[in-house]
């Protein structure tokens, strides 16, 4: 089924996905830095706390997206009632977190923020799981699916380069290590933009698709509604796992997620106290990798079409641990490096980290919206809000995994947040995590994503068969 999807649409689509993406980055990217060297939490616990969260958030992913596919609202539809009443709660409990009390003791601080990110993943769910079914149910054409899934990932990433941009400007000039205890006020500012920013841009996306899907009925097709049964559930996610193209993709894409994970939640704390980067600088390099990500969007496109959307991403894969490669070498010789010199250095790295991460963004989700459609058009059902839930529970799972890891590892290698200067051997800790975690994972994503089978002719046959059938019918 071909839709008339005009740019506007999917321009609006997008953008919608902006003060999300940024507000979820400065909760994956920041939390444990922030938990640990600002608010001196124990790496063990803040880890706890952040795979907790992160567990639930994926255990309730299915639970939203089978609700979302058997919700037919008079007004809302299947999916923009959830994310309308999600991004308001989101945006209040954004603010919370950051805002924790710094008096409090250990104990108090770990259960600020284990409710704390307990209440915003749920949140996040109501929004994030409907808004990337919408997705498929917008654009179930094979390459009406690969633009939207464009837009969605140039305003996802430039919403990742947010919290970089906000850091340079509302964080301390000096080390973050040396000046750590003033840090909170500046996260506690980026925290109401991105709130902002979620509201402004999410109600803008939500009243454009509204206006479209009742214009367009998009949810007047017929969908065999199922009654709740969590083992159903259960059952239908193991039954999709045992279907090659779908397990290769979420496997992937989790192996993925865990890489980048060990980058980003540890990356802080390695630029800081192994590189001795101030936080203007960090924020820079931050940039560096992430535009590099944005940049490279034309050309994962160009190489996807050529080549098709497998080896397109195999080849990415391939540029990040190259890219991980150059990091390593100027971590052997930082201690002969002026900092100044080392950070010129890091910059041209870090972008190419960048373009190789930049088809992770879109292709990833592309190739499972491809598989899900392929199974909407065998079934005639359209359960993409499960078949969605059942992504992101894996990668959730897989990132509350590699986190609660990570916070662990820290407690190994003895990281102390109180010292500005780490010992040696924490240093070396730190950059083994990233160095060996990065690459062990994103070869295991490699591994995965080789083995996946879906062609371009696949789906473009199955949509020709069907709207053969379709018109057949209509005559009759």
């Amino acid at each position: 089924m071909k839709t008339n999807l005009k740019f506007r649409n999917k321009f609006l689509y997008g953008i919608g996905g902006l003060g999300y993406s940024s507000m979820s980055q400065t909760l994956n990217n920041f939390i444990m830095f922030f938990g640990t060297s600002v608010m001196g939490i124990s790496g063990s616990l803040v880890g706890i706390a952040v795979a907790i969260s992160s567990l639930w958030d994926g255990v309730s992913d299915p639970l939203i997206g089978h609700l979302s596919d058997n919700t037919n609202n008079k007004f809302f539809g299947k999916r923009l009632g959830f994310m309308f009443f999600g991004i308001f709660i989101i945006a209040l409990l954004n603010i919370c977190i950051w805002s924790m009390p710094a008096s409090l003791p250990e104990i108090g601080k770990f259960l600020w923020l284990l409710v704390g990110m307990l209440a915003i993943e749920s949140a996040n769910t109501c929004f994030g799981t409907p808004y990337a079914a919408l997705a498929i149910d917008l654009a179930p054409d094979y390459n009406e699916q690969s633009k939207i899934q464009g837009f969605k990932t140039v305003f996802s990433i430039m919403g990742m380069v947010l919290p970089s941009i906000l850091m340079y400007f509302f964080m301390p000039s000096i080390s973050i290590s040396i000046q750590a205890s003033h840090s909170q006020s500046g996260y506690i500012k980026i925290a109401l933009i991105n709130s902002g920013m979620l509201l402004f841009f999410g109600l803008i996306m939500i009243a454009s698709c509204l206006r479209y899907t009742r214009k367009n009925k998009i949810y007047s097709q017929k969908t065999e509604k199922q009654k709740f049964k969590f083992s159903a559930l259960v059952n239908g996610y193991f039954d999709i796992l045992k279907k090659k193209d779908f397990r290769n993709v979420i496997l992937g894409y989790s192996f993925a997620t865990i890489a980048s994970a060990f980058l980003t939640s540890v990356g802080l704390h390695l630029f800081t106290y192994c590189y001795h980067f101030s936080s203007p600088q960090i924020s820079i390099v931050l940039i560096c990798l992430f535009g590099g990500a944005i940049l490279s969007q034309p050309l994962w496109v160009y190489i996807s079409k050529r080549l098709d959307k497998k080896r397109a991403l195999i080849y990415s894969l391939s540029t990040i641990i190259f890219g991980i490669f150059l990091i390593v070498l100027t971590f052997l010789f930082r201690e002969y490096i002026p900092v100044q010199t080392m950070f010129y250095i890091a910059m041209p790295c870090l972008v190419f980290c960048g373009i190789g991460a930049g088809a992770m963004y879109s292709l990833p989700f592309s190739m499972y919206a491809d598989v899900v459609t392929l199974e909407i058009y065998k079934t005639g059902n359209n359960n993409a809000g499960s078949y969605t839930g059942f992504f992101t529970f894996t990668y959730n799972l897989a990132n509350s995994i590699a986190l609660l890891i990570i916070g662990f590892l820290l407690d190994i290698i003895k990281f102390d947040s109180s010292e500005p200067l780490q010992a040696l051997s924490v240093q070396n800790g730190l950059g083994m995590i990233v160095f060996f975690g990065c690459s062990i994972f994103l070869s295991l994503a490699i591994m995965m994503f080789s083995k996946y089978s879906l062609r371009r002719s696949d789906v473009l046959k199955m949509q020709l068969t069907t709207e053969r059938e379709q018109k057949e019918k209509a005559k009759s």
